[in-house]
């Protein structure tokens, strides 16, 4: 029997108040697939895609399996973070994601959203787009990973499941390890 997948997404911030973190990010993807690769057996069930933004999104990584590398994310000459632009893009690819997976007679649990920010939204539109997101069907588990100076009330209201920040000496790449083996490991995810 094929184990259910779990597709995974990292939405990052890559406008210039991030330039200073995205090192940081780098290094938390290397861990995490340090981790996965460690972890063999549950890891063959982790699918990751990475979408970046700043005033406008892009799907950097499509959903692969997580033990492939990933291609260091770059921090864009754009000054905006625009949430909403982000968090419809990341829906849009969730829903198709998991529509293609169930075409394949794929397993598939509910998926992980870790976003990447210091939670500076420019834009206004952001909490309509993350309840759209949150009101679909494919409703990932939202956590959230700020790093700099951050908006603490953004990121609580976007990190639903669990917010984590790097100024408390949290590391991405545990975060994210930590976050994907609790929803690996949860039944009621399945």
């Amino acid at each position: 029997m094929v184990p259910d997948v779990l597709p995974c997404y990292i939405v990052c911030d890559v406008s210039f108040s991030m330039n200073d973190h995205l090192d940081e990010v780098n290094a938390g993807m290397r861990e995490f697939r340090g981790v996965v690769h460690a972890e063999r057996r549950p890891a063959a069930q982790v699918r990751l895609c990475v979408v970046v933004f700043a005033d406008r999104p892009l799907v950097m990584r499509p959903l692969t399996p997580a033990l492939d590398p990933a291609e260091p994310i770059r921090p864009r000459q754009e000054s905006g973070s625009d949430f909403g632009a982000a968090l419809t893009l990341v829906r849009t690819v969730i829903e198709r994601d998991v529509e293609v997976l169930k075409a394949q007679r794929v397993g598939v649990r509910r998926p992980v959203l870790f976003f990447v920010s210091d939670g500076r939204a420019t834009d206004q539109t952001w909490p309509e787009a993350l309840e759209r997101l949150t009101g679909t069907a494919s409703c990932p588990e939202m956590v959230a990973f700020g790093l700099g100076v951050v908006d603490q009330q953004v990121l609580d209201r976007i990190g639903t499941s669990r917010v984590f920040l790097g100024r408390d000496g949290v590391r991405l790449g545990i975060a994210l390890a930590s976050s994907v083996a609790r929803t690996v490991l949860r039944p009621d995810h399945v």
